[in-house]
Parts: structure tokens; C-alpha cells; sequence
């Protein structure tokens, strides 16, 4: 998504505080890296795919989030509420990710099964979390009453809405024990349903830009 070109007026604090906490989230993932030395060329190739996944959950969060926030009046309590929560949510994606893809050396595998369960659920809470907050910023702006953007982009804004709720509930049904017990090729399938809502962005932006993409007036 891109952020509207137009707009002289000052960035509220709160947009520059999103960007420090997103710029330092991705900042906590590659030190991740760093910290936990590889044992084995395959061990390198996982930790780059785990850093790249958390990559694109923030970016991917962070190019809706500024597109919202350029249009969302944001001196309101409930927008104000909102990026608190969605910015808690972000700040600790890291962390999470982490307990999920690096072992504790010296623990039973029982005991890491049980923290990798433990972990992906809270992660899989924390993304809910952040596309429905995502998705109430979307409501919020299609209201046609609030007039925040062109009629013609109402309709845009909606089905953004929708898309991101119905996400939202994939990855919450995956908090589920099921999905951690269930497995695919070796990996569990609670794993899996956490790609759908990045695939959904970036195809649907390669795809048909103009439904990921809006210029605002």
C-alpha cells in the first residue's frame, strides 16, 4: 500500500513512535540471529526462513498500518486505544517467533514441544490480534458518514475489512491443540495457517493492485 503523496500538516507522535517500534521489532529478529550461532548449514537455512517470515508479517503490517493512519484521525480515544494495543502486538512478535523456531539447549524434547505449542499460540493470538485491530482501522474508514475518503473508495476499504477479519478468525481457530498435534510433512499444521494472510496481501497486490493500493485525496 502506498501513503498519499499530498499533506503538508506535521506526522502525529504517534505514527513516528509505530515506525520506531516496527524499525526495532525487525531490528530484535536479526539480533535473534546473531545470538543463537548456527550448528549446521541446514540450522542456517531455518533461521534465514524464520527471519524472513517475521520480516514480512512487520513490513506487511507496517504498509497498512501508514496507509490507514494517513486518513484515520488519529487524536480520537479509540484510534489512540487501538495503535497502543497494535503496537504492544508488534513489539513482541520477535519474541514469540523466537520461542516458536530456536530449541533451549539441555531441555527434553517433550519440554520443547511444550513451549513451541506454547509459544505458537500466543503468536497466533498476537496476529489475530493485529488483523483485527488492522481490520477496525478499516471499518473505521469506510464509514461513509465520516466522509475520511472518496465514495468511490469506501467499497475498497470494506472489502479490505472483510478480508482481514476473515483471516483474523483462520489464525485464531489455529490457537486450537489440534493443529499443533496435526502435521504436515514433519511441521504442524497450525504453522501452515499462518501464511494465508501474507499470501492474501501480496498476491492480491501483484494481482490487483488497486485493491491493495489506494490513493488517497
Amino acid at each position: 500500500m502506498q501513503q498519499p503523496s499530498a499533506g503538508g500538516h506535521p506526522r502525529p507522535r504517534i505514527e513516528t513512535l509505530a515506525d520506531l517500534i516496527f524499525g526495532l521489532s525487525l531490528s530484535i529478529g536479526s539480533i535473534a540471529l546473531i545470538a543463537n550461532p548456527p550448528k549446521s548449514n541446514a540450522e542456517i537455512t531455518t533461521h534465514i526462513l524464520a527471519f524472513a517470515y517475521t520480516f514480512f508479517v512487520l513490513i506487511t503490517a507496517w504498509m497498512i498500518y501508514t496507509t490507514y493512519m494517513s486518513v484515520l484521525p488519529v487524536e480520537t480515544r479509540t484510534v489512540t486505544f487501538l495503535n497502543v494495543g497494535l503496537l504492544l502486538l508488534v513489539a513482541i512478535v520477535p519474541y514469540l517467533l523466537n520461542g516458536v523456531e530456536v530449541v533451549a539447549p539441555g531441555l527434553a524434547s517433550d519440554q520443547v514441544s511444550m513451549i513451541q505449542n506454547y509459544s505458537s499460540q500466543l503468536f497466533a493470538l498476537d496476529l489475530g490480534g493485529i488483523l483485527i485491530i488492522l481490520a477496525t482501522f478499516a471499518h473505521v474508514i469506510s464509514l461513509e458518514e465520516k466522509k475520511l475518503v472518496a465514495p468511490e473508495l469506501v467499497t475498497l476499504f470494506r472489502n479490505g475489512r472483510n478480508r482481514m477479519a476473515i483471516l483474523a478468525l483462520l489464525i485464531l481457530i489455529s490457537v486450537a491443540p489440534q493443529f499443533w498435534e496435526w502435521t504436515l510433512l514433519g511441521v504442524p499444521i497450525r504453522l501452515y495457517l499462518w501464511y494465508p494472510p501474507l499470501i492474501s496481501y501480496w498476491v492480491g497486490r501483484a494481482v490487483r493492485p488497486d485493491s491493495r493500493t489506494y490513493k488517497l485525496a
